[in-house]
């Protein structure tokens, strides 16, 4: 692949643009390919740029969707529901990869667990708080007695810890989910 300054010629452009193209296709082809991600506990591999770019992608399209419907309506945009095993993989990225890194926890006082419960992709997770310190998350196999729990199908759970309307339903001590909410 040739870099530097691109041709100033239109027709040698477009085959130096279509050089360029394939050779970064061809790096990223390898998911196992080294590459830097801003949260430290992703693998930093291609795999998981595709990953967290999945995400994006489909929280801004289900955010572009309820501005279209004008409404922030758990209901308003019934033909966007995402798949169980998708919703549940983006739920994993929030709770176990981003958030440990993302929120400040010398800023909380919570102490708690909370359980997440995605039903229908057969998932769950717990979430262990201690005053000041970063959230344990773990994946469970059975529910337990949390203090909070956050549960519903895999896309309904999927929006409400991204923070977008949703019908999952919150019971117990919600104040055990402010660090799960912070940026």
């Amino acid at each position: 692949m040739t870099r530097g300054q691109p041709p100033a010629d239109w027709t040698e452009l477009l085959s130096w643009w279509d050089e360029q193209l394939h050779g970064m296709v061809a790096e990223l082809a390898d998911p196992a390919a080294p590459a830097w991600l801003p949260f430290t506990r992703y693998p930093q591999t291609a795999a998981s740029w595709a990953r967290r770019q999945a995400h994006e992608a489909a929280i801004h399209r289900l955010d572009a969707e309820h501005a279209l419907a004008g409404s922030d309506d758990p209901s308003a945009v019934p033909s966007l529901v995402f798949d169980p095993e998708f919703a549940a993989d983006g739920i994993d990225e929030l709770i176990a990869w981003m958030l440990p890194t993302r929120v400040k926890w010398d800023q909380f006082a919570v102490s708690g667990s909370v359980l997440v419960h995605a039903a229908d992709a057969g998932r769950m997770w717990r979430i262990g708080l201690h005053p000041g310190q970063p959230a344990t998350i773990e994946p469970v196999r059975a529910a337990f007695e949390a203090d909070a729990t956050i549960a519903g199908t895999a896309d309904a759970v999927y929006r409400r810890v991204w923070g977008r309307p949703s019908h999952a339903a919150v019971t117990g001590d919600a104040s055990v989910l402010a660090p799960l909410a912070a940026p």
